[in-house]
């Protein structure tokens, strides 16, 4: 595929098969970051670990420090009480039944899925659903709980989920170009540490094989690993 100006521009001073400390890998991807939007920043992880093997899944929530840039539409299904408390924390959708029936028709408007316990009974029949979109309700993640105000707030102010794909590869958006650069650095502190954290019982050998980051049209950056767990 040819490379456009932009591209090559994007691409001068970065070394493809070099290793660059977080600080300076930052600094080059928000250099790079000059298209006519706020591109997100993107962290890539490739791990040691065979996903289809049920001991080695990796999957969990990190918080980051200075959110992700990005306004996430969030829907619960609550009744009640707990339905008032999920409108006054900020959820975009809230409902029991009848939110079922409208995803069960395919009229899924949101980013991310939240559920008391009792309302499982309901949700449960839309595994097929929410399931392979990632957004089945899951007490593992936080995503079933009575504490459906807290849940709102952390996932409206900047809760990532992670999982590992085929090849073990994770990965997220972790801030925009337009935040400052010691932002963007946390926020991959944050991302990486917490999915070195969630390393599995029977990952074998290196764990953390590759880190790269990189904005939503500029070229990649190898990470040196210890600059961003250290």
């Amino acid at each position: 595929m040819a490379i456009g100006k932009r591209g090559k521009k994007a691409r001068q001073g970065i070394d493809r098969n070099a290793f660059y400390n977080v600080e300076k890998a930052v600094e080059m991807i928000k250099t790079g970051a000059t298209a006519k939007f706020d591109e997100t920043i993107e962290v890539a992880m490739n791990l040691g670990i065979d996903p289809r093997q049920s001991d080695q899944n990796v999957r969990g929530v990190v918080q980051l420090p200075h959110g992700t840039g990005k306004s996430l539409r969030v829907a619960v299904f609550a009744k009640g009480d707990k339905a008032k408390q999920a409108k006054d924390a900020g959820a975009d959708i809230v409902g029991d039944a009848d939110l079922a029936e409208k995803v069960q028709a395919g009229q899924i408007d949101f980013d991310r899925c939240i559920a008391t316990p009792d309302m499982m009974a309901v949700v449960g029949r839309l595994g097929k659903v929410l399931g392979p979109r990632g957004l089945m309700p899951n007490p593992k993640l936080g995503t079933v709980t009575n504490d459906i105000a807290e849940a709102v707030k952390a996932a409206k102010g900047g809760q990532v989920e992670f999982r590992a794909e085929k090849a073990g590869l994770v990965h997220a958006g972790v801030g925009k170009a337009s935040f400052t650069k010691e932002a963007l650095i946390d926020n991959v502190k944050a991302f990486v540490g917490a999915v070195a954290k969630a390393k599995p019982s029977g990952a074998k050998g290196s764990y953390i094989k590759k880190v790269s980051l990189s904005s939503t049209m500029g070229p990649g950056v190898k990470l040196e690993i210890a600059s961003v767990l250290g």
